[in-house]
């Protein structure tokens, strides 16, 4: 692959360090990262506050054609930055259903453009003979983005976009597990930015901390743990910047009996083992009615056993882990269901060899209480739950920390609309699962973060309202 190089004010940064980056289906060294310190991370600060008052001065036309200029960017590196993406979180090139590297780029190529065109006109809220009162929505100055590593690229662009087109700069981080992709598109986005607008850095999470609690940032956006989340509520609260907190998940999906077992089960596998697991807003805890449980567990052991997992260069369903650390909370969590009296329909141990490979891994039996139940384990591992009641098993649902997004599953959908309304999580779909889109708004509620992306709300989060009051008397 090409160098990999941080960019500050529209230059290359040159680096004393650099730290590894593996390949997780060999690891192997996929890269040496450079590595940026505190006093570069002032650099990249200070070049996006110096490039704010240029920057927000331009029209929204004029920044709407810049981030359509990105987007075509995107489209003519595609291939390059899959095979960079592959190469850093394992995922496939293509996987199953459609979700691997090349969907994720061609998601971030529909993100920049849709978001693009989105805008947040001059709001009148009164026009008489006394006032005429405006409401106008202003950029904020220096965003900092801090990133996963699921969907690093993707994510990335989630943040940056709309952050951009209301006027803000940027430095965003990448998780030092998975900085190749967002390192590369920041290199191409420059070509096209003027200098200091969009600006890279990268290391652990000490320059996420040092970005958190800085002076000079407005504002925070920030995917991950529920955990991180918290700290950097805090650290921000020095200047009381605005803060976009997407944290983590534990979707419940509830299977009514109407269904076919046989039409449901290819459906609740995608939704659930999609990109190996690791999505935070994947379903992972599947309740299904006890009248097709039995049918619902046996057709989902048929697809997920026909399927392949292996290195992400190849034509493979899955790939793996992405990374050492969340590879052992999976075994972990699959001993403990193992203890607690979880039934294993699929899988539920590593796979031999190099590599950070779990295996797609069905689980019955378990219920509320349970580690595999209440807990996120972010893998390839999923706990199929019995109930009876329906009532029931809203609370049970209801009944965690998490509220990212939840699902329900029937032919009958006026039903389903009823039941929906009554799931505590912030985004909930009828017949799907995980499916997001750059024209509705996502987001959590409880522990699973603050504010949403996407759409027009999505595009308010990075700016602040300005009340403009003419008096006419």
């Amino acid at each position: 692959m090409d160098k990999i190089q941080l960019t500050i004010n529209g230059t290359e940064a040159i680096t004393e360090n650099t730290f590894e980056v593996l390949n997780p289906a060999t690891e192997e060294l996929a890269a040496a990262c450079p590595q940026a310190d505190a006093k570069m991370l002032e650099q990249a600060i200070g070049s996006a506050n110096q490039a704010f008052p240029g920057w927000s001065g331009l029209t929204h036309a004029d920044r709407k054609a810049r981030m359509l200029l990105i987007a075509d960017l995107l489209e003519e590196h595609m291939e390059e930055l899959a095979g960079i993406l592959t190469l850093e979180s394992g995922k496939p090139l293509n996987g199953f259903g459609g979700v691997g590297s090349m969907f994720e780029v061609g998601g971030a190529i529909e993100w920049c453009r849709v978001t693009a065109e989105i805008e947040l006109p001059v709001e009148v809220v009164q026009d008489n003979d006394d006032a005429r009162v405006e409401v106008h929505h202003k950029p904020l100055g220096v965003v900092a983005s801090i990133t996963p590593w699921n969907f690093p690229l993707m994510i990335a662009l989630w943040h940056i976009i709309p952050a951009l087109l209301t006027g803000n700069t940027v430095v965003v981080k990448p998780s030092e597990y998975t900085p190749l992709a967002t390192l590369k598109f920041v290199e191409l986005a420059n070509t096209v930015l003027p200098p200091g607008v969009l600006n890279s850095v990268a290391g652990d999470g000490s320059l996420g901390a040092q970005m958190s609690s800085h002076r000079d940032v407005q504002k925070i956006a920030f995917t991950g743990s529920s955990q991180t989340g918290k700290k950097i509520m805090q650290s921000a609260a020095g200047n009381l910047k605005r803060l976009t907190l997407e944290l983590g998940g534990n979707d419940a999906a509830i299977v009514l009996p109407d269904v076919d077992a046989n039409d449901v089960a290819p459906k609740l596998v995608g939704v659930s083992l999609i990109n190996s697991g690791q999505v935070c807003a994947a379903a992972k805890r599947l309740y299904v009615h006890a009248d097709i449980y039995d049918e619902v567990c046996a057709a989902m052991v048929q697809v997920a056993e026909s399927t392949t997992m292996g290195n992400g260069m190849e034509e493979v369903d899955f790939g793996p882990i992405q990374n050492k650390a969340q590879f052992d909370k999976v075994c972990e969590l699959a001993e403990a269901a193992r203890r607690e009296g979880g039934r294993f329909l699929t899988g539920g141990a590593p796979l031999a060899g190099m590599g950070y490979f779990f295996p797609p891994t069905l689980v019955a039996d378990l219920d509320n209480g349970s580690r595999l139940v209440d807990e996120e384990p972010f893998g390839p591992i999923v706990p199929i739950i019995k109930y009876s009641d329906v009532d029931e098993v809203i609370a049970r649902a209801n009944n965690s920390s998490a509220g990212l997004g939840g699902s329900i599953w029937s032919n009958d959908i006026a039903k389903a609309e009823e039941l929906a309304q009554r799931l505590q999580c912030g985004t909930v779909w009828i017949n799907n699962h995980a499916m997001v889109q750059p024209n509705a708004p996502f987001g959590g509620v409880k522990e699973s973060g603050m504010g949403v992306a996407f759409g027009s709300h999505g595009l308010e989060e990075f700016t602040s309202i300005q009340t403009v009051i003419r008096n006419k008397a």
